[in-house]
């Protein structure tokens, strides 16, 4: 699908400088981009990338305005813009119904808008809103309710009494509702502990390929409204995640835990039970989060890479603080004590 370059400007609210009436089909990065392609560019390191690009045109910001003499969209945030023009250049075609090979309860109930793919499995009392889209071999047991417009990839299971809001993406591998990890001890015997709840999940959630979230022991299991999740990520019973947090990669939440809205938590980072996270709190990849966090603000923890001859000496030099500690109160006192 193509556009014109004052078409796209004035659909994300952009100005044009340059030929407002030429062709752009589709996005690229600066890098490979030809004559019938657009591009952005939000400063930094792709600076000599901009200079050599053979887009048509490039959305950026008025700061970078003087960079770069092709066709440009003006507009103040170009990742945002390059988003909705990306999207608009390549829409989803919208398909209904339900493939011949499924397996779909006839006591579902599935709306004439939606779409279920070969091979899922759509259990008694489940509800499928408008312009729902199950891809092959989803399960989806029985009790769930899946909002509208929402999209769920192939091989996406969600366990019985899942709920999953408007507008929501849910990636292949994601397993959503199973059991979390409860369980009581009986004289060194591991004994299973019910888990009754379900997982709440708002709308205009993104789930990454491979993440799971398990249903609450007791109380439920809730992802607010807007939260984006990464590929990988563990997240425990009684989880409550705030609206528009975003969680990277390789992420594992332990069980009732609460983080708040507009949070982020880069790669890598675990965080123990029943920790606390306030609103707009910032955590950097491989952190360790063991206690609460009251104020926002951004945190960070571990040890950065160094040579390895050289963290083996400071790892001993970590070993020895506590001794050092102690000699250094020792010190003090005797210097005190010497006054």
């Amino acid at each position: 699908m193509s556009h014109t370059l004052e078409e796209l400007a004035g659909f994300v609210g952009g100005r044009v400088e340059g030929d407002t009436t030429c062709v752009i089909e589709n996005v690229a990065s600066l890098e490979s981009a030809g004559s019938r392609d657009i591009s952005f560019y939000t400063g930094g390191k792709h600076k000599a990338a901009l200079a050599n690009t053979q887009a048509n045109a490039v959305i950026l910001s008025d700061k970078h305005v003087s960079l770069i003499t092709t066709n440009l969209i003006v507009v103040d945030n170009p990742l945002l813009a390059f988003a909705q023009i990306a999207k608009k250049l390549n829409p989803v075609k919208p398909k209904s119904g339900v493939h011949p090979d499924a397996s779909v309860d006839p006591n579902a109930n599935i709306d004439a808008s939606a779409y279920v793919g070969a091979q899922s499995v759509i259990a008694a009392g489940v509800q499928v809103k408008a312009g729902v889209v199950i891809e092959a071999a989803c399960v989806i047991e029985h009790d769930c309710i899946i909002g509208e417009n929402s999209t769920l990839h192939a091989n996406v299971t969600l366990c019985h009494g899942t709920i999953i809001g408007k507008n929501a993406i849910i990636y292949s591998g994601a397993v959503i509702g199973g059991d979390g990890f409860g369980m009581a001890n009986d004289k060194g015997r591991w004994i299973k502990i019910p888990q009754l709840g379900i997982v709440e999940i708002g709308d205009d959630v993104e789930i990454g390929a491979n993440t799971t979230i398990d249903r609450g022991a007791l109380d439920n299991t809730v992802i607010g409204k807007g939260v984006k999740l990464d590929n990988l990520i563990q997240i425990a019973h009684n989880v409550k995640i705030g609206d528009h947090t975003a969680i990277a990669g390789c992420v594992g939440i332990a069980g009732s835990v609460v983080i708040g809205n507009y949070c982020t938590i880069a790669g890598g980072v675990g965080i123990t039970d029943q920790v606390q996270i306030a609103d707009n709190v910032h955590i950097t990849a491989t952190s360790l989060v063991t206690q609460s966090i009251s104020q926002s603000g951004a945190y960070s923890s571990g040890t950065p890479l160094q040579e390895n001859a050289k963290w083996q000496r400071n790892y001993v030099r970590f070993t020895q603080l506590d001794d050092m500690a102690k000699r250094l109160k020792r010190i003090e006192t005797e210097f005190k004590n010497k006054k």
